[in-house]
């Protein structure tokens, strides 16, 4: 995407983005070692550059090394060895904060919003870190729609792909998804920091249509001709150069609202501790990339040059068209972050168990109208609607004592022939009339967080979300220090179960709640009208960890 347009910020994370918003691992996808001609000037020990590069990238930025390494380039009459390895820029950013001893000296992935997005990591590691210099695209290729020859007849726009039967790259590692998310949100944008229903809609039909590559996607489309997904227009032009004779060839569909363009920046990591003359080399490199003979090589691939105009040698061949399409920003990082919390909170599988007050004072109202209670009530009731069928919801109620309304269950189950989101709609429509009584805020929270804790599922994410609009005022129970104590004394990081506190209103004890959290790896937040709160649920929802193995 291009570098003018980016900017950065999570979290979601992605977990998520960043979400927390946001970023899952992937495994080097292949390493090419170039080849090195000695020649009679060169003394010493060689200068290896090493460069890492988005996938795509791996073959033309390989002939570009080779030929450079043939030319025998000095560094300080050292001789320059290029060492070229195809790692997803997802990869990158994980082990650039980690790694400061052997990174690559150049890093070319194929969006300038990964730049900001190791840097930011990087700055929340402590001790020395590589220092990332952003430097000129060498390329660049639109976000298109890639389908069947027959499919591409019927598709003009973005909405429609979403409509279809859609597949997408996994937007935790790649940004194909990433892009292709934004996309969906600006068709629906969030409001109040949380998503609208169309959106919802779109992510959970999404999520059960995630594979792991683009790769993946076009070897899908060869079983499923009526397949549509999002792929780079370099990406049709190498899928349709290398497919047999007789398969489906794909056509790129350029859509009506535009295409998110993808550059491909050079960027210069530097240590302390590389080699003397890795930057001449990576200098002398460098240039090379931008040469009229690379720029040849890159073209000959099927990526265009930096400002998306294409050679005039394609002439439409092998599905795509060379003139310039019609181009829309890159994705800001206010969307990528409220997108890919929205992935998070409808992607992972969870039990949570919702513990919501139901004193007395929760007959207060709020700004809007509605008492505390209601907006509880419907906060929670639309909260479900981000959740899929695996996710497993349980719904308490407390005051003086704790009741449990529904049991904790998978919401695709049937308990007596009643599915269980319909047996939460009908328990969350009575929760205002048992509105009464005292708050016993401590013995509840501590039950909830055992309640979770022994019957943990290593396949989900464990998370309590105790709901309140005060303080604990219940005799002879539990006090703060006992339940602060009893949670550190049973919290087990093996099997982690955290509690997420929503204070509901301007009288709720959020000391409390955010030390009540905090023992547990959770996370408080207050709520002072109606929008506020279903922002900070679904905000709550995005953060939950993602521990288990099948994240």
């Amino acid at each position: 995407m291009a570098a003018r347009h980016h900017s950065r910020s999570p979290q979601h994370p992605l977990r998520p983005f960043l979400l927390p918003l946001l970023v899952g691992s992937l495994a080097v996808t292949g390493v090419v070692v170039a080849t090195t001609v000695a020649q009679s000037h060169c003394r010493g020990a060689d200068v290896p550059l090493r460069v890492a590069v988005t996938p795509a990238m791996l073959a033309p930025v390989q002939a570009i090394a080779d030929a450079f390494n043939h030319d025998s380039p000095t560094a300080g009459g050292q001789c320059a060895t290029v060492q070229v390895s195809a790692e997803p820029a997802a990869q990158v950013v994980q082990d650039l904060p980690v790694n400061p001893i052997d990174p690559p000296a150049l890093w070319i992935p194929d969006s300038a919003l990964w730049v900001p997005t190791a840097q930011q990591l990087e700055s929340r590691v402590t001790g020395p870190t590589p220092r990332l210099a952003e430097h000129p695209s060498i390329a660049s290729s639109p976000l298109v729609i890639a389908a069947s020859p027959k499919q591409a007849a019927k598709l003009t726009s973005w909405q429609q792909l979403v409509a279809g039967n859609v597949m997408i790259a996994d937007p935790l590692s790649n940004t194909e998804g990433i892009a292709t998310l934004a996309l969906a949100q600006s068709l629906s944008p969030a409001s109040n920091g949380a998503p609208p229903p169309q959106l919802i809609a779109v992510l959970l039909k999404l999520r059960n249509a995630t594979v792991t590559t683009t790769d993946a996607a076009f070897q899908a489309l060869q079983q499923h001709p009526d397949t549509v997904f999002s792929a780079t227009e370099q990406s049709v032009v190498a899928n349709n150069a290398s497919v047999a004779q007789n398969s489906t060839k794909v056509v790129a569909v350029y859509p009506t609202e535009g295409s998110v363009l993808f550059d491909y920046p050079v960027v210069r990591v530097t240590t302390s501790t590389e080699p003397t003359g890795t930057s001449t080399a990576a200098t002398a490199f460098e240039a090379e990339l931008h040469s009229a003979r690379s720029m040849g090589i890159l073209s000959a691939a099927g990526f265009r040059d930096p400002r998306a105009v294409a050679s005039s040698s394609w002439g439409g061949k092998d599905g795509v068209r060379s003139q310039t399409p019609k181009l829309i920003p890159a994705p800001t990082a206010d969307q990528v972050t409220t997108v890919l919390r929205a992935w998070s909170v409808v992607h992972l599988d969870g039990r949570t168990l919702a513990i919501i007050d139901t004193s007395g004072s929760m007959k207060e109202p709020m700004p809007g109208g509605q008492t505390r209670i209601e907006v509880a009530r419907d906060g929670a009731l639309a909260g479900l609607s981000l959740m899929p069928d695996s996710t497993s919801v349980g719904l308490w109620t407390f005051s003086l004592t704790t009741s449990e309304l529904v049991p904790l269950e998978p919401l695709g189950s049937l308990d007596n022939g009643v599915p269980q989101r319909l047996a939460l709609q009908r328990a969350g429509a009575t929760l205002p009339s048992r509105v009464g009584g005292s708050t016993a805020l401590y013995d509840t929270a501590l039950a909830g967080f055992e309640a979770l804790q022994n019957n943990f599922d290593a396949t989900k994410v464990n998370a309590e979300v105790l709901i309140t609009d005060g303080r604990n005022e219940r005799a002879g129970g539990l006090d703060l220090n006992g339940l602060l104590a009893k949670l550190r004394t049973e919290y087990d990081p093996s099997r982690p179960v955290e509690i997420i506190g929503i204070g509901l209103g301007p009288d709720a004890d959020m000391g409390v709640l955010n030390q009540i959290a905090a023992v547990t790896g959770g996370k408080a937040y207050q709520a002072l009208d109606g929008a506020a709160f279903r922002a900070v649920l679904f905000d709550a929802l995005g953060h939950r960890p993602c521990r288990s193995s099948t994240c």
